[in-house]
């Protein structure tokens, strides 16, 4: 099986299989993470393909071994995800369409734009190490072997940096802990 950096290489040179492995590769997580962020199947479907197609055309550009491509399209689809968010935001403070009954009202979409402003800010001012690790664990959902192998750390390390993560966040959010729900999963005891 080759290597990522080898796709990249043979799909730069217009090798359509090589572009199917990549997708087969790394399609299902870029739509997972895309899917945990934005809670609309068919937004995440449209960020993962746009994520695909900036790899793609990242191609003839790529330079092994500077960066791992699962590690880059993650990136690209968790800032394709934000904009979409923050776009969904200023819709929101925008006249509202009419809803029908049963449909979430303005305060919970309200409620929920806070709760996910607040976690993604707690998130992004974690170190750099304990964010990658979190964000690979709760949104991409690798194994924690996977994680140290994607991050070059032994499983060991992956696990004190996701204990560190989650005891930060504790710490960050705690006068918000029933608000963000973080007992489902982002509690410092490590659990989810």
């Amino acid at each position: 099986m080759d290597d990522d950096d080898a796709l990249m290489a043979r799909a730069a040179a217009g090798e359509q299989a090589a572009s199917r492995a990549l997708i087969a590769r790394h399609g299902p997580r870029a739509l997972g993470l895309a899917v945990s962020m934005l809670a609309d199947r068919a937004e995440a479907e449209d960020v993962a393909q746009e994520a695909m197609l900036r790899l793609w055309k990242q191609a003839p550009k790529w330079r092994p071994g500077e960066a791992q491509v699962g590690t880059w399209l993650h990136r690209v689809v968790q800032n394709l995800a934000i904009d979409r968010l923050r776009r969904r935001r200023r819709w929101s403070q925008e006249d509202p369409p009419e809803r029908p009954d049963g449909a979430p009202g303005a305060e919970a979409r309200l409620a929920e734009a806070d709760r996910a402003a607040a976690l993604r800010g707690a998130i992004s001012a974690l170190p750099d190490r304990q964010r990658a690790a979190l964000t690979l664990r709760h949104f991409a959902e690798l194994s924690n072997p996977e994680i140290a192998a994607r991050l070059e750390l032994s499983v060991e390390a992956v696990e004190s940096l996701l204990a560190r993560a989650r005891r930060s966040l504790a710490a960050a959010l705690r006068d918000r802990r029933d608000l963000l729900g973080l007992e489902a999963g982002l509690d410092p005891a490590g659990g989810g």
